[in-house]
């Protein structure tokens, strides 16, 4: 006689998937890109006070394309992370943010890409209008 098994489950990882997992992930990924820039930026200024020729030429060196669209990256990246932001602290200091967080990603997100669009657009009018 034989006895019927129930399916085996699938393997569960600590990632599932969810919008809000890709939203946690973003936040953590965006916050450091924002560390670095930081850490650079505070750098090169502080070369002004070393050696002014030196942070002229640092500032010479950054006036090409590939950097301009580093820029942009910057700009998505600090716009997402300003919003999402915003909806981590609605839902810890909002009593119904929980109910309404995946609401909240979306509402996110719809006005991440709107600004981001407008923000990267203007960039590349004045990249290719230089």
């Amino acid at each position: 006689m034989t006895t019927l098994e129930a399916p085996a489950k699938p393997k569960r990882t600590l990632y599932r998937g969810d919008p809000g997992m890709w939203s946690w992930a973003l936040h953590r990924i965006t916050g450091v890109t924002i560390f670095f820039f930081l850490f650079v930026h505070v750098l090169d200024t502080a070369l002004v006070r070393v050696s002014p020729n030196t942070y002229d030429h640092a500032i010479e060196t950054y006036k090409n394309p590939v950097v301009a669209l580093m820029e942009m990256g910057l700009v998505v990246c600090v716009l997402f992370h300003a919003f999402n932001g915003i909806r981590i602290i609605l839902i810890d200091f909002w009593s119904q943010g929980p109910r309404y967080q995946r609401l909240m990603l979306w509402i996110v997100l719809a006005i991440w890409i709107v600004v981001a669009g407008a923000g990267v657009g203007r960039q590349f009018f004045y990249l290719l209008t230089k």
